[in-house]
């Protein structure tokens, strides 16, 4: 077993984020079979006497697959429209997904005030807990209807962070479309060597060239970077993977796959 698989096994309360590049297909469609699969881990994870929160993105583009004649249109009004009839969409899927293995889903939708707030916080931090006791997952989105830049988080890797970090979770876990952190973007450059273990951020951004953020994501490799450091502050471990993959928690958990995992030591 390597140490990412040490770390997913040590680790009892594990926050899942999954990217919408993973979520999608090259049309920029929901990808449902990825998506049954993720399901199918988590719901593995919970046999194991594990509790499991999500952070997933996608209310985008399942927007986009329910209503395409509205995929082109720039304006923000449009976009926060399509994210409004995509949550629905996505939540759906998952409520479908997990009834397959007899598992309850509840959203959560939340923006950069709520973690602000003292009530607000504390409100959040007891749902988390009482649907995780009763055996529910917690589906959390940011809330893209509603947000504009003064209540924005800005990307979902940072929304998972400060979800962990307010649950006092063991492991975050990013589910991504790439194996892990290189020293070079792998997608333009064939020598790009995976860095398998960062025990020093600051180090790390010394040797590493930031590619471009994806066409569908709101993020790029250094917001994953970033939410690393919020993890790891509080003592949290970060594991980075390639969510495309299938099986891909359970085969870095048995030490068969292997990507990036932020230590913070």
């Amino acid at each position: 077993m390597n140490l990412i698989g040490e770390r997913i096994k040590e680790s009892r309360k594990i926050v899942i984020k999954i990217g919408s590049n993973v979520l999608s297909n090259d049309q920029g469609a929901v990808n449902r079979d990825v998506l049954h699969n993720i399901v199918e881990q988590v719901s593995d994870l919970i046999k194991q006497n594990k509790q499991v929160i999500m952070v997933s993105s996608g209310a985008g583009i399942c927007g986009v697959g329910a209503i395409n004649k509205w995929s082109r249109r720039g304006d923000m009004n449009y976009k926060q429209a399509l994210c409004a009839i995509g949550q629905v969409e996505l939540m759906m899927a998952y409520k479908e997904y997990f009834s397959d293995y007899d598992i309850h889903v509840g959203q959560i939708l939340l923006t950069r005030e709520d973690f602000k707030d003292p009530h607000r916080t504390l409100n959040i931090r007891n749902a988390l807990f009482t649907l995780v006791d009763e055996g529910v997952v917690p589906i959390i989105n940011e809330n893209d209807s509603v947000s504009v830049d003064e209540i924005k988080i800005g990307d979902n890797d940072t929304l998972s962070a400060h979800t962990a970090n307010l649950w006092n979770a063991d492991a975050l876990i990013i589910l991504s479309d790439i194996d892990g952190v290189y020293d070079k973007d792998p997608k333009r450059e064939k020598d790009a060597r995976l860095i398998e273990e960062v025990t020093d951020i600051d180090q790390l951004f010394a040797q590493i060239k930031i590619g471009e953020k994806s066409s569908f994501g709101t993020g790029g490799i250094e917001t994953k970077i970033e939410a690393a450091r919020l993890v790891n502050q509080y003592g949290l471990s970060m594991i980075l993977l390639n969510g495309k993959k299938p099986d891909i928690i359970k085969k870095a958990l048995n030490g068969e796959e292997t990507g990036t995992v932020f230590t913070g030591r």
